[in-house]
C-alpha cells in the first residue's frame, strides 16, 4: 500500500480523517468552510482548562524528543516577558513527510493550534517556520481566508538537517542563519527577540487543535502518531513506491506497519529517521511507543521508519546515513565536525573491505563517547546509527573485513537520497 492511510479505529478522530472520509480529494487541501464544519476555530476556552486537558491526555511533542507538551507550555507561560509562539514545520529528517503534509493539506489545523497555544501562554506574536514552498503557499492562503486575532508571520528558511532544531529556528527568525546555538539559555527562557518562546512541532499544534474541537477524545488524539513509512524495493531505494504516511495508535507493532506499506519481507528497520538507529532481530515485535523503543536502545524521533530487506546491507545503509549527517553538520562544533567525519570515514573503510582488527573497537568507543557533546542532536544521531549497527549486526560488520561488499560499492551519497520520501 502506498499513499496515505489510517489504522485508527472507526469513529476515532484523527488528523487524516477528513482526507480518508472523502472531505477533499487527494492533492488538494482543506479550505476554511470544511475546517469550520468539523469544529475548527471553536471559541477560545479558559486557557488553564485546555492546558490541564492536554496534560491529563499525556500529549507529547511530535518534533522528535517526545517531551510532554503541557510542561513546555507551562514553562513558556511562567517565564517573565511577553511570549512568542512558533509553529515549526521544518522537517530535517529526509525520511519524514508528516509536517509538510499537514502544512500543505491541513494548514488551518496548524494555525488553529498556534492560536490556542498563544492563548495558553499569553503570547502576543506567532510565527510559522518552514522551508517547503507548497506549504508556504497553503499557509498564506489560509491566513488570508481567516485572519487571526494573533499576529502571525511566515518565515521561510533553507532546508537543512539542523534548520528545525529549536535554537536554529529562533536564530533564523531573528534574522541570522538557521544554525543551532549553545544551551542554555533555551528558547523558553530567551528565544525570539529575547522573549520566552514556544517552538512547537506542527503535528503537536494540530493535535492540540483537534483536542479542543473534540475534548471528549483528548486521550485518543494524544495516543496517535503520524508516521512516514518507506524502504527499499526491487528497483532499489524507494522514491515514490512503497512509501506511505499513516496515522496509527501508540503501541502498534512495527511488523503491522511494514506489512501495510508493502515491506512485509523486511528483516530490519532504521528508526526515527536517522535518529533512532538500526534494529535487527526482534524488530517486528517492537511497539510504536517512545518509552518502549527507548528501552530497546532506539528512538521514535520524528516517526519515520525505513525498512531494510534481506538483500540490503546494513553497513551500506549506516555508511550512507553517517555520510549524509557529516555533510549536514553545521560546522560550528569541532567535536561534531571531527566526530561525524571520523564515523563516516571509518564506516566507508568497513564498506570497502579496508577495515582492520581494531576498527570495530574504535567505532564502539566513538559511538559511546560522542553523544551529548554537540550543540544539537546531529552528532548523537550519527553515533546511534553506528552503535546500533555494531550491536545488531556484528557478524555483518566482521564479514566486510578484507572483503569488498557489492552492495557497498561506490561512494556513499551525501544527499540522503536513499532515505528521501516524496510528500503524498
Amino acid at each position: 500500500m502506498t499513499g496515505v492511510f489510517s489504522l485508527l479505529p472507526e469513529g476515532r478522530p484523527g488528523l487524516l480523517e477528513p482526507l480518508l472520509s472523502g472531505a477533499w480529494l487527494s492533492g488538494s487541501g482543506e479550505d476554511l468552510p470544511r475546517y469550520l464544519a468539523a469544529g475548527g476555530y471553536a471559541p477560545l476556552p479558559e486557557p488553564g482548562r485546555l492546558l490541564d486537558r492536554i496534560a491529563a491526555a499525556g500529549l507529547r511533542g511530535r518534533g522528535g524528543a517526545g517531551f510532554p507538551a503541557a510542561v513546555k507550555l507551562r514553562a513558556v507561560r511562567d517565564a517573565p516577558g511577553l511570549p512568542v509562539v512558533v509553529a515549526n514545520g521544518e522537517e530535517g529528517e529526509p525520511g519524514s513527510v508528516k509536517d509538510r503534509w499537514l502544512l500543505r493539506h491541513r494548514p488551518h489545523a496548524v494555525l488553529d493550534g498556534l492560536r490556542l497555544v498563544a492563548a495558553m501562554t499569553g503570547a502576543g506574536h506567532g510565527c510559522v517556520y518552514l522551508s517547503d514552498a507548497p506549504a508556504e503557499r497553503a499557509v498564506r492562503r489560509s491566513l488570508a481566508e481567516r485572519p487571526t486575532e494573533l499576529r502571525i508571520d511566515v518565515v521561510r528558511t533553507e532546508h537543512t538537517y539542523v534548520a528545525g532544531e529549536e535554537t536554529a529556528v529562533v536564530r533564523r527568525i531573528d534574522g541570522g542563519p538557521a544554525l543551532p546555538t549553545a544551551k542554555p539559555p533555551r528558547p523558553f527562557e530567551s528565544g525570539v527577540g529575547g522573549a520566552p518562546t514556544l517552538v512547537a512541532n506542527v503535528e503537536t499544534l494540530a493535535r492540540i487543535a483537534l483536542t479542543h474541537a473534540r475534548p471528549e477524545a483528548a486521550e485518543a488524539v494524544a495516543g496517535a502518531h503520524l508516521v512516514t513509512l518507506s524502504g527499499t524495493n526491487r528497483e532499489g531505494p524507494t522514491v515514490g513506491g512503497g512509501a506511505a504516511l499513516a496515522e496509527v495508535p501508540v503501541g502498534t507493532h512495527l511488523k503491522v506497519l511494514a506489512d501495510l506499506c508493502g515491506h512485509g519481507g523486511a528483516d530490519s528497520v532504521l528508526l526515527g529517521g536517522l535518529f533512532g538507529g538500526l534494529h535487527g532481530a526482534g524488530w517486528p515485535d517492537l511497539p510504536l511507543d517512545h518509552d518502549r523503543l527507548s528501552a530497546a536502545g532506539g528512538a521514535l524521533g520524528c516517526g519515520a521508519l525505513y525498512f531494510l530487506h534481506p538483500e540490503d546491507c546494513p553497513v551500506a545503509v549506516a555508511t550512507e546515513a553517517t555520510a549524509y549527517l557529516a555533510a549536514q553538520s553545521a560546522r560550528q562544533c569541532g567535536v561534531c565536525v571531527s566526530g561525524t567525519r571520523a564515523l563516516a570515514g571509518t564506516l566507508t573503510d568497513v564498506a570497502r573491505g579496508a577495515a582492520d582488527a581494531g576498527t570495530s573497537d574504535k567505532l564502539h568507543r566513538w559511538s559511546r563517547g560522542l553523544p551529548g557533546r554537540g550543540a544539537c542532536g546531529l552528532l548523537d544521531a550519527a553515533a546511534r546509527v553506528v552503535g546500533t549497527l555494531l550491536a545488531h549486526f556484528p557478524d555483518r560488520v566482521d564479514g566486510h573485513r578484507n572483503a569488498a561488499c557489492p552492495a557497498c560499492a561506490g561512494p556513499a551519497p551525501e544527499d540522503g537520497r536513499r532515505f528521501t520520501v516524496p510528500v503524498p
